[in-house]
This record gives structure tokens, C-alpha cells and sequence, in this order.
């Protein structure tokens, strides 16, 4: 088949991109091939009875499928320049946020009305963290809610199913370059197409990887977060979370000077497994109908880590400390803080007892011997940290999932136009490592699809 464009990956950035491709140019031909589900047929066995823990699918759910990995998120849209990526290094700081809040008004459109908007301006917290040597960040957060999110995602595949040619649960295995254009193989075949644009976000970094070096695509090795999911009754952050939400808030070490920061705040939200290339880490959810919020909030607690010659594989690394605590509990280790910091291992007594319920089935366990002592340490000196500004974040029965691992792509080169060395082939959100968020990513989208259509 031939396309004017073909777009690998159905996530965030390939859908916006689709969606502007054929609002800007209605007669364009457009596909978009996905390794995982169409958005009806993505569905976790994980029930909480009969499947308690992750069992390993051929292709996730929760990180494949249309929509993303970002389909089963919060939904949360944060509009800032400040954190979610370096795409305004590449397009100018005006145009992001420009963009950032034209995604804003799609998701409004398409289902999202009636959702609130949070913002950092102007509030006291910023004052009372930087009294506590925490810096709060500043920015817009429309929160959709997970239930919302996947009814805008509904409402967007209603309104492209018939404009652009979908291939699900179709993956892509080569990019080949021709004088013209490109061949796609897949397992339908092979297409041809002029422009190909490729946004196969976090879950995709190997396959990326793998096609940077085919196609002698210059890379640089990019930074890994490793962390907890913290999960505490609601009432301890409602003063953060009832005014802003969720609260981008970033710690540094007294001992080694490490930037730690929260991450995913859901407030009455509930712990999730995550599979990423066969290891299971933890990730969270909340919604936006009251029947579904629970008595818990829960963020995650990451570090961030760079690495520098001569080692180069930052993920690698990630992986390895995963994959540890896999091998430990068998999936996800969950630890009460007070038994960490008395340096014994949770027991299913002790979490039975404990006054915060946990949300997620995981096995307790002892996080040190998984996390590294630098990274466990910048969590603890953090908890604490948080302590001062939300009294009760340290008590005992707060309980620490692990592990928590934001993979991070190999930053591909690409120039203003996002795009590679090879004309005509874009990169696109977090695929690309330039994005680390969904309002990011979509951004991305809309603006690799105005450059190609103009």
C-alpha cells in the first residue's frame, strides 16, 4: 500500500498528529501501525481475584494499545515548559506552551468539558516549600482522570477511524530509506510512504534503538529516574492536592546533592502493575467520578540519574534494579516506612495491621536490598523533606512501593523540524527523548504534522 504518510505508534504523539495531518489537509492519506490493541480490545487480566499480579501478556495492555501507554494514566495535561520534556529547546518556549494549550482545547472538545484546570500561580505553597528547601515548580494542569481520558481517546479514534487506515496489534519490524520516501515493513507487509513519522514512545526505546543504529541515526544516552511509588491516606497531602492537584515538587540532597522530585500525584487514586519489555514496576492511577476515588493518595518519590562516558546504557541499568526486585517478590515489593527505616522487611502481618490500606496487591518486602544505598537514601532524606510541608508523609504505616522507573529513549538527533538526518522521517514524542509527558508528546504531533503539511 502506499501513503503519504505512515506513523508508527498510536500513542499521544500519532494521534494528534493523524488527527492534524487530516484536519489540515482532508484528502492526505494517512496509517498509523500499532504493536498493541484497539482501544476496546485493551484490557489488563489483572482483576484482583483470580489474577492478583502481572502475568506477563505477549503485548501489554496497560503500555500498548491505542492511546499509549499514556491511555490508563491520570489524564493529566500539564502545560509548562518547566518539566514534561525539552521540546521548547527545539521549537522556541512561546510556541510549546501555544501548542500545549491547543491540545488542551482538542481534549475540551472531545470530551473533556467540565474537567478543572490547576495552576501554580500564585499560591502560598510556593513560599511554604522553599521555606523547606523544596522548590515547587510552576504550571497548568488540566486533570481528565483515567475515566475521562478514555473517553476523549474514544471520541478522537471515532472521529480519525474513517480518515485514516489503522493497523493494530500490527507491528513494525524495519524503516528502509528510498530516494523518494521510505518502505514500512510490518506484519501486513510492506508500505511505501513520503513522509514517516515514528512515535513509539517509552515501551519502543529498544526498537528505537535498534533503528537509529541501522540507519547510522546519531544518539546520545539520556538520564533514567528510579524511585517508589509512596502511597498515604489522602487527608496528609489534601492542602497540596485539593488547590493544585498535582504538586511538581523537587528536592536536593543534603548528602549527595541529588535532585529527587514527586512525580504522578493521584489523590484518592489507586497503585497499578506496569510491564515494560517483560518487568513489572508500579505506576498510579485516580479518576474523575467520585464513585471510584479511594482514601488513598499516592506519587511516586524518583531520583534521577546521568550517566557518562564510558557507560551509556542508562536503562540497561534501570532494568537491571527491576528486575532484581521481580526476582525478590515475584512482581511489585511493597515496604511500610517505618520497617525500612528500622532496616526490616515488611511483613504480611505488619501491612495487614498497617493504617493505610495498600491499593495494589504487592508482596512486602525489604526495599534496600533492591534499591541502591544513594538512591534510598535521597528517598528517605525526601520523605522527610515532605514531612515539614505535609505532616504525616513520615509516619510509619506510610507505605513505599518499588520499584517505580521512568525509562528514558536514547535522545535522537533531530533538528528544529524534529526531524532526522534523513529527510522526511520524524521523531516524535517520548520516543524521541525530547518528550517525558503527554501534553509534550501531543504537542510534538500537532507540530511534526503542520511542518509536513505546509
Amino acid at each position: 500500500m502506499n501513503y503519504d504518510v505512515i506513523i508508527v505508534g498510536a500513542g499521544p504523539g500519532g494521534i494528534f498528529a493523524a488527527y492534524e495531518l487530516t484536519k489540515r489537509k482532508p484528502e492526505i492519506k494517512v496509517a498509523v501501525f500499532e504493536t498493541g490493541h484497539s482501544l476496546e480490545n485493551r484490557k489488563c487480566p489483572i482483576d484482583g481475584k483470580k489474577i492478583k499480579s502481572c502475568i506477563s501478556c505477549k503485548t501489554c495492555s496497560i503500555m500498548s494499545g491505542f492511546g499509549g501507554a499514556g491511555a490508563f494514566s491520570d489524564g493529566k495535561y500539564n502545560i509548562t515548559n518547566d518539566f514534561g520534556g525539552t521540546l521548547h529547546e527545539f521549537i522556541g518556549k512561546k510556541e510549546a506552551i501555544e501548542l500545549m494549550e491547543y491540545v488542551d482545547e482538542l481534549n475540551m472538545q472531545y470530551g473533556g468539558e467540565g474537567t478543572k484546570m490547576y495552576s501554580t500561580a500564585g499560591t502560598h505553597l510556593k513560599k511554604i516549600c522553599l521555606q523547606n528547601k523544596l522548590n515547587l515548580l510552576e504550571a497548568r494542569v488540566r486533570h481528565l482522570g483515567t475515566d475521562k481520558n478514555y473517553i476523549v481517546l474514544q471520541n478522537f479514534y471515532n472521529t480519525l477511524k474513517n480518515k485514516v487506515a489503522f493497523y493494530f496489534d500490527t507491528p513494525v519490524s524495519d524503516i528502509r530509506k528510498k530516494e523518494d520516501g521510505f518502505i514500512v515493513s510490518a506484519k501486513n507487509g510492506e508500505h511505501f510512504c513520503k513522509d514517516c513519522i515514528i512515535s513509539v514512545g517509552r515501551s519502543g526505546s529498544s526498537w528505537m534503538e535498534n533503528l537509529c543504529k541501522k540507519l547510522d541515526i546519531p544518539t546520545k544516552s539520556n538520564r533514567v529516574d528510579i524511585g517508589v511509588r509512596v502511597e498515604l491516606p489522602a487527608e496528609i497531602f489534601s492542602a497540596l492536592t485539593d488547590e493544585l492537584y498535582e504538586s511538581k515538587i523537587v528536592y536536593r540532597t543534603e548528602k549527595f546533592e541529588d535532585n529527587v522530585r514527586t512525580f504522578c500525584m493521584n489523590p484518592n487514586g489507586i497503585v497499578v502493575n506496569e510491564n515494560t519489555n517483560g518487568i513489572v514496576t508500579v505506576n498510579g492511577h485516580s479518576f474523575e467520578d467520585p464513585k471510584r476515588k479511594t482514601k488513598n493518595t499516592n506519587f511516586a518519590l524518583l531520583v534521577a540519574k546521568h550517566f557518562s562516558d564510558p557507560f551509556k546504557d542508562s536503562n540497561g541499568y534501570a532494568e537491571s534494579i527491576a528486575r532484581l526486585s521481580n526476582m525478590l517478590g515475584g512482581g511489585v515489593i511493597v515496604q511500610r516506612f517505618g520497617d525500612l527505616i528500622r532496616g526490616r522487611r515488611s511483613t504480611e502481618k505488619r501491612v495487614a495491621e498497617n493504617v493505610t490500606i495498600p491499593t495494589l496487591s504487592a508482596t512486602p518486602g525489604d526495599l534496600s536490598l533492591v534499591l541502591p544505598k544513594r538512591i534510598l537514601d535521597g528517598i528517605i532524606e525526601m520523605i522527610y523533606a515532605l514531612d515539614k510541608i505535609a505532616p504525616g508523609t513520615a509516619n510509619d504505616d506510610t507505605l513505599l512501593y518499588g520499584v517505580e522507573v521512568k525509562f528514558y529513549n536514547m535522545q535522537v538527533e533531530i533538528d528544529n523540524d524534529l526531524q532526522t538526518k534523513l529527510k522526511g522521517l520524524y521523531v516524535i514524542g517520548d520516543g524521541s527523548g525530547v518528550t517525558h509527558s503527554l501534553s509534550h508528546a501531543s504537542a510534538s504531533g500537532i507540530y511534526v504534522a503542520r511542518k509536513i503539511t505546509e
